[in-house]
């Protein structure tokens, strides 16, 4: 990795009195304006896109549940992470040198690219794999909906983002919708020895995507998501795959159907390579509490897709839980950025 270390901390690359700031195209120097300004507001044209990219994460992500539960059947879940993970990184860094040429950072970052990096991607990722080995989905799906819970209060508490009233009623009726979703499926949730084992596993990753969320919208008024998103998970990346060297060594590759293979592919490019690159981007234009209610969105799709793939029965209350999280992303769209 490069670091500029000529350049001071918290000094932007175009000053505005810059012969460069002053030829740079005009959409360049909005975006650099945006970036250096807290309170910036996104254009209608692009906040409307960015909801909308948001949508189809969420879309990838809920289907992206079953995907790995199928893979999960014939790959260990250290093995199954450790080559995704390595795929994705690859494919970011290349993405990346395309772009914009360079790796660099500054070096008063390293730190906090480091912190990012074990929290959100090693950290969250052997609590979230193991976790769903372990649980029922009604489980996780409900533990999961607390991410836009904790990430206003961390946000809140650390002064990162300001939280408005419209925001905590938008969060209150998502997360109404989504045990509406998840108990109107007449499911129990389930609370056995190992199902508790795979619970206590899974309350980590709120935690830690919440950290990981709150601590990188600072960072993105410096870096671009794609920088951001490929160097944290390229080095988080590192130490994932030297904790899975004994799996990667126990697992009995000749069993793996090219089924499994096909959803490795699939969860590695698009459920974390794009996804973590778009939830990155709605955190660097919308803000991390209104991106962290599209996470909700999520159960919703993993539900209606069985209901369409698998022929399970979606209730009325399910569909009344699913009305609820579309009303408060409606009703969070329509609201000003802080």
């Amino acid at each position: 990795m490069i670091v500029n270390a000529s350049m001071p901390a918290g000094a932007h690359l175009y000053s505005s009195s810059s012969f460069c700031y002053r030829h740079m195209p005009e959409k360049w120097r909005q975006r650099d304006e945006f970036m250096r300004t807290e309170n910036s507001q996104t254009p209608p044209k692009a906040h409307f896109s960015v909801h909308v990219m948001l949508i189809a994460m969420s879309f990838v992500w809920g289907i992206n549940f079953p995907i790995i539960k199928g893979a999960l059947a014939e790959l260990s879940p250290l093995s199954f992470n450790a080559i995704r993970f390595s795929t994705s990184s690859l494919l970011l860094l290349v993405l990346l040198y395309f772009r914009e040429k360079n790796f660099s950072i500054r070096r008063g970052d390293i730190s906090r690219f480091i912190l990012l990096a074990l929290v959100g991607n090693t950290v969250y990722q052997l609590f979230f794999i193991h976790g769903i080995a372990r649980t029922t989905a009604s489980n996780s799906s409900l533990i999961l909906a607390t991410t836009p819970i904790f990430i206003v209060l961390l946000g809140s508490i650390l002064g990162v983002e300001k939280i408005t009233k419209s925001i905590l009623q938008s969060i209150i009726i998502s997360f109404t919708g989504i045990i509406l979703v998840i108990t109107g499926s007449g499911k129990p949730l389930v609370l056995t020895d190992q199902s508790l084992i795979g619970d206590l596993l899974t309350i980590a990753n709120p935690i830690c995507w919440a950290t990981y969320t709150v601590l990188s919208k600072p960072m993105l008024k410096e870096y671009t998501p794609l920088k951001l998103t490929s160097l944290t998970m390229a080095i988080g990346t590192i130490p994932l795959v030297l904790i899975s060297i004994p799996s990667l060594n126990a697992q009995n590759w000749s069993i793996v159907s090219t089924q499994a293979w096909l959803g490795l592919a699939f969860s590695a490019f698009f459920a974390i390579g794009i996804g973590y690159l778009m939830w990155y981007t709605g955190v660097s234009l919308i803000g991390s509490a209104r991106t962290a209610l599209y996470e909700n969105l999520v159960t919703v799709f993993a539900v209606a897709s069985a209901w369409i793939l698998l022929s399970e029965n979606m209730s009325p209350v399910q569909i009344t839980g699913a009305s609820l999280v579309f009303v408060s992303l409606y009703l969070v769209q329509r609201t000003k950025q802080s």
